[in-house]
């Protein structure tokens, strides 16, 4: 949501998967339809639509502003947050794949669950089905063919998308994989193997006395199985395998765009929302703070002639999330609304304007108060926290609950307690800022200082008048 909105997690509260944005939150879309820009989904968001507070405003979820209050300011094209499978308690994800699935139902793939028993899942020697969610079965290739698949259905979505909308717009075209199920389709299946697989980045010295919280999440059952080396052999090659083919698509994408001359006024922007840390420093997904998690590629191209000087450049500039949406803002000629946007636009260092952004450290937030975690650190919903703050040389963690704090040295150089306080301070002038009066502006709170004086309203000293 930090992307969506522009704001941090401390802004906008919706800090887990499954917790609702709340309704007075303005988005990436809102902020780019002041712009006369509109702003499309395909693909996944993860957006949960804060139901109580639309009701008690009135807005129903299909007028207009409700859909896009509930579908966090985008226009959907399609939304397709995949995560189908089915457990004891339900299905995962009740509204995942839907329009996936009836893809596949009208291409033959017969199920009640296609995107279950063909997309995700591989056939043992007996045709029976072999479901990606478990790690073993990572080294199958999917029961589907590639063409049919979730990142080329939702390629083929974009391009649809593209050839049938005139701009201004942007399109937020969002693949799920390679997110897990680990399992890909021939032939990407067939291309890595456990000898292409890096070696894991970890060592003992990380388990030995550990941190408390980060000992919490080593000692979970995904991060003991994929520290595991039989298991890594198994799904990283599968992973690589996903990525691949994502990139591949991504390249069809671009094919289409440069035949049809749209390269020539669309800027391109690729990254994520995390990455994966699949064994490396003893953890599974991306529930930690090391830069397997928080560091993911942002590659932008912009086709502006402005953009010439810092072509094929690389920038080790302190860049967040939150600074795509006051990006956009800036592409589409709007005003950025600073008092909302907590991040800033990029085009200055794409522009060779700058080299830098001016935050002196960036910021990563993780709640953990809806984990098993928190119960196995015996942390109230309060405390089961922690924050990141970062700088090109140094990376702090504070953990809430009293525990003490941790300490990286990205350049290899000793620590010093000057350097936590130093770093602190980052974390402290943060939390200091005003993120929550999003209703006036700097200038219109300047302007309101004098405002007083024409209406009618008289402070001074009395004067007595004598006759």
């Amino acid at each position: 949501m930090s992307t969506y909105t522009g704001r941090y997690v401390h802004s906008h509260g919706a800090s887990w998967n499954g917790i609702p944005l709340k309704v007075g939150e303005i988005t990436m879309g809102d902020h780019l339809r002041n712009a006369s820009m509109y702003c499309w989904l395909v693909g996944k968001t993860h957006m949960r639509a804060d139901a109580e507070g639309m009701e008690r405003l009135g807005l129903e979820p299909d007028s207009l502003i409700g859909a896009r209050v509930a579908e966090c300011g985008f226009d959907v094209y399609e939304r397709d947050d995949g995560m189908l499978p089915e457990g004891p308690d339900g299905f995962y994800d009740p509204d995942g794949a839907q329009e996936y699935n009836k893809n596949l139902a009208a291409k033959g793939y017969e199920s009640d669950n296609p995107w279950h028993d063909f997309a995700n899942s591989g056939l043992d020697e007996d045709g029976n089905v072999l479901f990606g969610w478990f790690l073993k079965n990572s080294t199958e290739a999917a029961n589907i063919a590639e063409k049919d698949s979730e990142t080329p259905y939702l390629t083929g979505r974009g391009i649809e998308f593209m050839d049938t909308h005139d701009g201004p717009w942007c399109c937020h075209l969002s693949f799920i994989k390679p997110h897990w199920p680990y399992i890909v389709p021939e032939p990407y299946a067939s291309i890595y193997g456990p000898e292409h697989v890096l070696p894991v980045v970890r060592s003992d010295t990380e388990r030995q006395n550990a941190h408390p919280v980060l000992k919490a999440f080593m000692d979970t059952k995904v991060g003991q199985t994929l520290s595991r080396q039989d298991v890594r052999d198994a799904v990283v090659p599968a992973y690589m395998g996903l990525i691949k083919q994502a990139d591949d698509q991504m390249g069809r994408l671009f094919d289409w765009m440069e035949k049809t001359d749209r390269l020539e006024d669309t800027m391109i922007v690729l990254t994520s929302d995390h990455g994966n840390f699949l064994g490396d420093h003893w953890m599974g997904e991306k529930t930690f703070f090391q830069d397997a998690s928080t560091k993911v590629p942002l590659i932008i191209y912009d086709p502006s002639p402005e953009a010439d000087g810092t072509r094929g450049t690389v920038s080790d500039a302190l860049v967040e999330s939150i600074d795509l949406a006051p990006t956009f803002v800036d592409v589409a000629g709007g005003e950025i609304a600073g008092h909302i946007l907590e991040g800033h636009s990029l085009l200055p260092i794409l522009h060779g304007q700058l080299n830098e952004t001016p935050r002196h450290a960036v910021i990563c937030e993780y709640d953990y108060s809806a984990s098993p975690i928190a119960d196995m650190l015996n942390a109230s919903v309060r405390d089961a926290v922690m924050f990141m703050a970062a700088n090109k040389k140094w990376k702090l963690i504070h953990c809430e609950g009293g525990h003490r704090s941790i300490l990286f040295d990205l350049g290899n150089s000793s620590d010093h307690a000057d350097i936590v306080a130093t770093m602190y301070d980052h974390l402290f002038v943060w939390t200091r800022r005003q993120s929550q009066r999003t209703t006036r502006s700097e200038q219109q709170l300047i302007e309101m200082r004098s405002k007083s004086r024409g209406r009618g309203i008289v402070v001074g000293k009395t004067m007595r008048r004598w006759t």
